[in-house]
């Protein structure tokens, strides 16, 4: 099997990888398997340079192909914030709880017509040899005025879908994937995939 590794130690977030390579000749790793590879300071301005410089750090440190992401929640009301502040978005040591109460008080106010927001993702896959591939995704959907669901992590009990009626923290892993950013985010890298995979190593 080809081993590849994910530039991250949420579990949430292993678990959909895992889900979305299910069927696929792909063994997926995550950083909690390497313990030796530390915090990779996310200094970008950009969710695409954010999973660039993860994605190229654990290619090097494990001599495999990583893959890694970059997402956040991109609010129109709030000029696109959280966006690559996502994850700590309520302060340096933020829980997912305090994101979203945060959120809830920038928008405290703002009628529902108002509130559009999309999931944002982008996926790098980085090989040792200094190879890459890019794809993005993006979940449309709306900041509802009270979290609803236990299921899924960050943002998910804020964000409601108009298309499929649901809350995301409402939705089973499977409806949350065939629908999520990430899902579109890796779909779209997975159609580069062989031609990467494939491709002979730069010297």
């Amino acid at each position: 099997m080809q081993t590849v590794v994910l530039a991250t130690r949420n579990q949430g977030k292993i678990k959909e990888f895992a889900a979305l390579f299910a069927g696929s000749d792909l063994l997926v790793k995550g950083l909690d398997q390497y313990p030796e590879i530390g915090d990779i300071p996310e200094t970008g301005d950009t969710f695409l340079e954010n999973a660039r410089i993860k994605a190229r750090a654990v290619a090097e440190a494990t001599g495999l192909v990583a893959v890694a992401d970059d997402s956040g929640i991109v609010v129109d009301a709030l000029n696109g914030a959280p966006g690559v502040y996502s994850a700590r978005y309520g302060g340096e040591d933020a829980t997912p709880a305090r994101n979203n109460e945060k959120l809830l008080r920038e928008l405290r106010g703002v009628p529902a017509g108002k509130r559009a927001a999309r999931f944002a993702c982008v996926m790098v896959a980085a090989a040792p040899d200094g190879r890459e591939i890019s794809a993005e995704g993006f979940w449309e959907g709306r900041i509802a005025e009270a979290p609803e669901g236990d299921g899924g992590f960050g943002y998910d009990p804020l964000f409601f879908d108009p298309e499929a009626g649901r809350m995301a923290a409402t939705m089973t892993r499977e409806e949350k994937n065939a629908r999520s950013h990430r899902g579109k985010a890796l779909a779209a890298l997975m159609r580069q995939w062989d031609a990467f995979w494939n491709a002979p190593a730069k010297v």
